[in-house]
């Protein structure tokens, strides 16, 4: 089928844990599935009851994240009063992997620890929550206070505690990161950062969060990995074969056989990129500019869950594929400059040189983890994404 951008939203809503019906399909601007502020405010309005949505149901037609049809359930904060359609057959059981936000008990329970830790703060919620994002990596809601608006994010158990991650970055660039107001666990309160997200974003002064965060890295390399999972060059080339073993049903004969000529070769590109003379530190794990926030005059990098301890050549590669190669010339030349700086006798310039197939295995054992991680019907955001990192590296490996 072919892949349409336009995304449909059916919700279907359950009601004193019983399934009352459904509204849509309806269209929605964002055809990413993962953003539900619009489908709960829209579902809610038809369904006339305020809807809090859970989680995806199923999808088809869509790719990548968006497009197609998909369906939602959604839970009732009070008896729906609108015109709802027939539910249809949807048996739940329950899956052990369900995340905790994704039932309503559950979603209500992370709702009021935010509720609890405002009131202890002096800043009450003022108004409904907002949903703003959810899924299977996270989710992401804004409570507003008479203060301005925090916001509640929520990560699953293979993700990184972000609290802490955030404290790590902290300690050499309390501006680099958001402030955390509380945090418990795998759950966070962050106060609100002003600016835009930085797709797009023209302005050069975007550009010095690589100072920054190089210098970051710098700074805490010599705190060890502590709790952040080993995702060194040398771990990533021992890793691999394991993953390639279990992605062979979705490769080529030919793919494979290059994945196992290309497995054969990483502990030598390891040891070579090892050698850069750049420390290993603490990654973000998902460095791109969708992750910078900037407000005009600073930057701040948000969304921690990814980050791990390796070499910070993979944060430096990570926003080419987001960057016009015109952008990305210019933050590749500023990262080089800001790491010949900071490390005067590494080879930066190498290191990138070195890194992508290393990169590609990196992210394609992190998508296996998502999918290991996240019960079966959320499995199409991430389904054919470890095979698919594989054969990036595999082009990467060709083209160096």
């Amino acid at each position: 089928m072919q892949m349409t951008e336009q995304r449909t939203a059916t919700v279907v809503v359950e009601w004193q844990g019983e399934l009352v019906g459904a509204v849509g399909p309806f269209a929605t601007d964002s055809p990413y599935w993962a953003q539900v502020g619009e489908v709960a405010a829209t579902a809610s309005r038809l369904a006339g009851a305020p809807l809090a949505v859970l989680r995806l149901l199923s999808v088809t037609g869509g790719e990548g994240g968006r497009g197609g049809g998909a369906v939602y359930l959604a839970v009732a904060q009070q008896r729906p009063t609108g015109a709802l359609a027939g539910a249809g057959q949807w048996p739940d059981e329950g899956h052990p992997l369900r995340l905790r936000w994704a039932s309503a008990d559950g979603l209500a329970a992370e709702w009021a620890w935010a509720d609890g830790e405002l009131a202890a703060l002096g800043r009450a919620r003022s108004g409904p929550v907002e949903q703003v994002r959810s899924w299977n990596l996270s989710a992401l809601s804004r409570f507003p206070t008479a203060a301005g608006p925090v916001w509640l994010k929520s990560t699953p158990p293979f993700a990184v505690p972000e609290a802490a991650v955030i404290a790590r970055a902290g300690k050499a660039d309390p501006g680099l990161v958001p402030q955390v107001l509380a945090a418990d666990g795998r759950r966070a309160l962050l106060a609100d950062v002003p600016g835009v997200d930085c797709w797009g974003v023209p302005e050069d002064g975007m550009l010095e969060v690589v100072d920054r965060w190089a210098a970051a890295q710098a700074a805490v390399a010599a705190d060890g990995p502590g709790e952040l999972a080993d995702c060194s060059p040398t771990a990533l080339a021992e890793r691999f074969p394991a993953l390639l073993e279990r992605l062979r049903p979705e490769l080529s004969e030919q793919e494979y056989a290059q994945a196992r000529e290309l497995a054969g070769r990483l502990p030598a590109i390891a040891r070579e990129l090892e050698s850069c003379g750049l420390p290993l530190t603490l990654l973000h794990g998902d460095f791109h500019p969708g992750n910078w926030r900037f407000d005009g005059e600073r930057t701040t990098v948000l969304d921690f869950s990814d980050a791990a301890w390796g070499h910070p050549a993979l944060d430096g590669l990570r926003p080419a594929e987001f960057l016009s190669p015109e952008r990305w010339s210019d933050l590749r030349a500023r990262w080089v400059a800001a790491w010949r700086e900071l490390e005067p006798r590494s080879a930066p310039e190498r290191a990138l040189e070195l890194a992508p197939p290393l990169a590609h295995v990196h992210y394609a054992l992190r998508y296996q983890e998502f999918l290991d991680g996240i019960e079966p019907s959320e499995h199409p955001y991430h389904a054919g994404d470890p095979a698919g990192e594989v054969r990036r590296a595999l082009r990467e490996a060709a083209a160096g």
